[in-house]
């Protein structure tokens, strides 16, 4: 009997394992963290989406980090980043809380935002707001007063990929390149403005691929399989993108909480491959 017990309680932490080695949070358990001062929730989404938003969580749209040129969306310097962020409460010292409208692209880019900043406990809340909405959790049109504190970066450039670093992923085995956009899009059959088509050599995962119909994120038993049916497994250096590295961050969190240890995001994406007129694209 007691063997039983041993054994069924072993059984339920590997499942659990299974599923929390990510970084994300359930509606459940921020539940019962919400309302504490070391706890920070961020909107990730525009202005327009925090019109209604989670009861307490400040507005940090994912895109006020970023500048538009050379190219859309790359991150502003860590210190112009750090400050923004510090402005509106969310500090290293927090548990950082991030979400979205349910898509998990702005909470992604948002988490690895904050990762790359030095960040060390960042969560996603699964499901983001369609499931905080599907439990009844609370939420309003009142904007958040959190606060100003001093978000003190410390920039981690291992996590950050450019374009030198693409052009020596080519012909390399060790490196791989995820593009996360459509199929469309990386078929080059899709409407766009852009070359069309995708960096020479990378394997495509959409990033929606990587939640489920309830828009949570798929429990590491099925994402380990999608990513190794790709190519992408541990031993090697992954470097994601899509179009502007927005929908990358949901790979990088999603390959992190496998055990992924070098994974890292293109920032420029996309957009800045197919504007240098010497980059090749299949």
């Amino acid at each position: 009997m007691k063997f039983t017990k041993i054994l069924l309680l072993g059984l339920i932490l590997l499942v659990t394992s299974a599923i929390s080695a990510q970084d994300v949070i359930s509606v459940q358990d921020l539940s019962k963290i919400m309302k504490k001062k070391d706890v920070v929730i961020v909107c990730a989404t525009s202005d327009k989406g925090y019109k209604v938003h989670i009861t307490g969580s400040v507005n940090v749209p994912y895109s006020s980090l970023c500048d538009d040129i050379p190219v859309k969306n790359l991150i502003k310097p860590a210190g112009d980043m750090a400050a923004l962020l510090g402005a509106k409460g969310v500090t290293p010292e927090k548990t950082i809380v991030v979400y979205d409208e349910g898509s998990g692209k702005y909470a992604g880019r948002m988490y690895w935002l904050l990762k790359y900043l030095g960040a060390p406990n960042v969560k996603m809340l699964d499901g983001n707001l369609i499931a905080w909405k599907a439990k009844r959790r609370p939420i309003t049109g009142s904007p958040s007063k959190v606060a100003a504190g001093t978000f003190a970066a410390k920039a981690d450039a291992s996590i950050l990929a450019n374009m030198d670093d693409v052009k020596n992923a080519s012909g390399n085995s060790s490196v791989v390149i995820v593009d996360a956009r459509t199929p469309a899009e990386y078929a080059g059959t899709a409407k766009t403005e852009l070359r069309k088509g995708h960096i020479p050599g990378a394997v495509n995962i959409d990033h929606t691929t990587l939640l489920d119909s309830k828009s949570l994120l798929k429990s590491n038993d099925a994402l380990k399989p999608l990513f190794e049916s790709k190519g992408v497994t541990k031993d090697k250096t992954v470097i994601a993108y899509c179009e502007s590295s927005t929908r990358a961050g949901i790979v990088f969190l999603a390959l992190k909480g496998l055990g992924y240890t070098n994974v890292k995001v293109y920032d420029g994406a996309y957009l800045e491959w197919q504007a240098t007129a010497a980059n090749k694209v299949e």
